[in-house]
């Protein structure tokens, strides 16, 4: 009755709406979520979980891992809850036998690698008078763990959030006066430090931290969670929703991306209307440019669908009208996680996580075997008759930053008689890498001028052009002229030995 508060709920012995309790010891402070086990359910229980640290799974000794059990693993692991604690409960009325908890725990063990948890604690406990609850029980001797109540008290919290890259969403610009300009939000992960070098996205523009403000005053540094106002040494043209990161490691940045997605509405999911989607501090149109599949959360089938009911997940694709900044919420909860909103009555009709930039993974496949077959490192041209005639080594610019900059570079390089050429990407093309490696072999420098960030394509890219010919540009890592930046480019490629130093194309020469 503590936490089944709804007349509804004790009339039927059963928990319907999430309810939260609160609780301290002389340890920590704790908040229970009590959520609905019913897959009618689903939602609530998503509901509860999406901000919990740790998972109670409460398993009845005499009837064994049910579907209902299943089903609270997998929503706890895809809403990465990654402490999970079983709770096998009703030792009393089995009589405390240790084989009935040693075959729950082997059969559950199977099921939560399944789902990707392979870390959990089995407790064996009987409510009834308290045994394992609070203290230690002495009717269990073949148990030597810890009790419930040790296990939380004991269990660790936040686990990355300090930890990770540094992702500050701006929520509102502040300007009282002509002197200040500061940047207000909450720090979702990662630390802030006095003198650090952020990048604003979308602008890809770079400049450093001048200040940290509170209400107490200004700070040295902050970290995850706390609301701060940064101020920065340049004046830059940041808003409301967009993302302060560091230059050299920020997010994903997609207007199209996969995710896991439970439906909580009434009305089921329909692809062809529009929705709205809440991600950090910026609200963006949004529409559903597929559906992959249905997951059955009983079995973990991946079944055929097109549209999601009410309480189901599947996985979408999903297109948004303006750039996410995101990490994969495996790896980021907060910068991976949002939700979908009617945009005519303003109801929330889903909560989604996101899995990964998406790609068109059959064009990306036939590029690839299509780039397999042709022998374009067959050139009997040497790549030394390419310098001599070119005056430069063949070479990929990989420029996660302003397109103005890489056209900059191009003239410049141009001007000095190099054999140059941009490849700007308007939309997220699969097949970069391999174009890469295309134009490389052919002993153009290419200047790559990538609209998002995305590391294991960077990586895919240099390996295949190989480490001598790649030439990376951190993102936010150049100057906020774009005059400037470009210079800055062009003196990288000289140390780097692939254009010769002050070199100019000279009538007559090579020819």
């Amino acid at each position: 009755l503590l936490t089944d508060g709804l007349r509804a709920e004790r009339e039927q012995g059963i928990t319907i709406d999430v309810a939260y309790r609160y609780f301290s010891t002389p340890a920590r402070k704790f908040i229970i979520a009590d959520t609905p086990g019913h897959e009618q359910y689903t939602r609530n229980m998503a509901t509860g979980a999406s901000t919990a640290d740790l998972a109670i799974i409460l398993i009845d000794a005499r009837s064994g891992v049910l579907p209902q059990s299943r089903r609270h693993a997998y929503i706890a692991a895809l809403l990465g809850i990654r402490q999970i604690v079983v709770a096998v409960n009703k030792m009393d009325l089995v009589d405390f036998r240790q084989e009935v908890f040693d075959s729950i725990r082997a059969e559950f063990l199977d099921h939560l690698a399944r789902v990707g948890c392979h870390q959990a604690s089995f407790i064996p406990v009987s409510a009834l008078d308290g045994d394992n609850v609070v203290r230690r029980s002495t009717r269990m001797p073949w148990y030597q763990g810890e009790s419930l109540l040790e296990r939380l008290e004991a269990a660790p919290v936040d686990l990355d959030r300090a930890g990770g890259p540094l992702r500050f969403p701006v929520q509102y610009v502040q300007r009282p006066n002509l002197d200040f300009r500061g940047y207000a939000g909450q720090i979702v992960s990662g630390v802030v430090k006095r003198g650090d070098r952020l990048m604003a996205l979308p602008s890809g523009r770079a400049s450093r931290v001048k200040s940290i403000v509170t209400f107490d005053g200004e700070l040295e540094e902050a970290f995850a969670p706390m609301s701060v106002t940064i101020c920065l040494e340049d004046e830059l043209d940041i808003s409301r929703g967009d993302m302060l990161v560091p230059a050299s490691d920020p997010p994903h940045v997609s207007r199209r991306f996969d995710a896991q997605v439970v439906w909580m509405h009434q009305q089921a999911l329909n692809p062809e209307r529009p929705y709205l989607l809440k991600h950090t501090s910026q609200l963006v149109p949004a529409t559903v440019a597929a559906v992959r599949h249905r997951v059955n959360v009983n079995s973990l089938a991946e079944e055929p669908a097109e549209r999601l009911e009410l309480n189901e997940i599947g996985r979408l694709t999903l297109e948004t009208g303006r750039p996410l900044f995101f990490d994969p919420y495996a790896v980021n909860r907060h910068t991976g996680g949002f939700i979908l909103i009617d945009p005519l009555t303003n109801v929330t009709v889903g909560a989604g996580m996101i899995e990964e930039r998406a790609r068109d993974r059959q064009a990306a496949r036939d590029a690839k075997a299509a780039f397999d077959e042709l022998e374009f490192r067959a050139s009997r041209v040497t790549p030394a008759e390419r310098y001599s005639r070119a005056g430069h080594h063949a070479a990929v610019v990989w420029l996660a930053a302003r397109r103005e900059v890489a056209y900059l570079v191009e003239a410049k390089l141009f001007s000095r008689g190099c054999q140059v050429h941009v490849v700007a990407e308007e939309t997220e093309s699969p097949i970069l890498p391999e174009l890469a490696q295309l134009l490389t072999a052919a002993g153009l420098i290419n200047i790559f001028s990538v609209s998002r960030f995305d590391a294991g394509e960077r990586e895919r890219a240099r390996r295949l052009v190989g480490e001598e010919s790649f030439v990376d540009i951190a993102p936010g890592s150049l100057p906020s002229s774009d005059e400037q930046a470009a210079r800055e480019v062009c003196d990288e490629l000289e140390r780097r030995g692939v254009i010769r130093p002050g070199w100019r194309f000279s009538e007559g020469e090579g020819i």
